[in-house]
């Protein structure tokens, strides 16, 4: 088997959304229901979205694949100069615990140095404790709680959790 860290390419973003379908679907509707996951894939997993977050030069997608299948992916940004922000980590259901988060996050760690940045910076739902340890096992820590109107009748209420490079 050969994984492969590569950039996510403008063809790519349909199989990444199917792949956002696909863990979300299975993974928070017990945290955040039904209609706040559908509402919340609506607006960040569709492809046109994604190539738009693709032409920024603050921005950036990576995809992880095994033997060229996607089965990972994060993107991330420059919140400003001192921090990155860890805006997506998922990893499909059959390859947690393999690793692959890891190596994202490391990844992602790498490009916060390149780029001069203190830190790495994320946000996670409160209730998604299987996150949140994950994020605490590979040295982030909670700086901040916070709660975001992100329309529609929905809240994003997250802790903010920061790890320093």
């Amino acid at each position: 088997m050969i994984l492969t860290i590569a950039p996510l390419a403008d063809r790519d973003a349909e199989a990444i959304c199917a792949l956002a379908r696909e863990i979300w679907r299975r993974h928070y509707p017990p945290i955040i229901g039904s209609a706040q996951t559908e509402y919340m894939l609506a607006q960040r997993y569709v492809p046109d979205v994604i190539r738009g977050e693709l032409a920024r030069g603050d921005l950036w997608w990576d995809t992880l694949a095994e033997d060229d299948a996607f089965v990972a992916f994060a993107s991330s940004l420059l919140e400003h100069e001192r921090a990155l922000k860890l805006d997506k980590l998922y990893v499909r259901h059959d390859r947690q615990r393999m690793g692959y988060g890891a190596a994202l996050i490391e990844h992602t760690c790498d490009r916060a140095r390149r780029l001069g940045c203190e830190r790495v910076v994320l946000a996670v739902n409160k209730h998604n404790s299987a996150a949140i340890a994950a994020y605490r096992k590979h040295g982030f820590e909670v700086a901040d709680a916070v709660v975001k109107d992100i329309g529609g009748g929905f809240v994003m209420d997250d802790y903010v959790m920061q790890r320093r490079v």
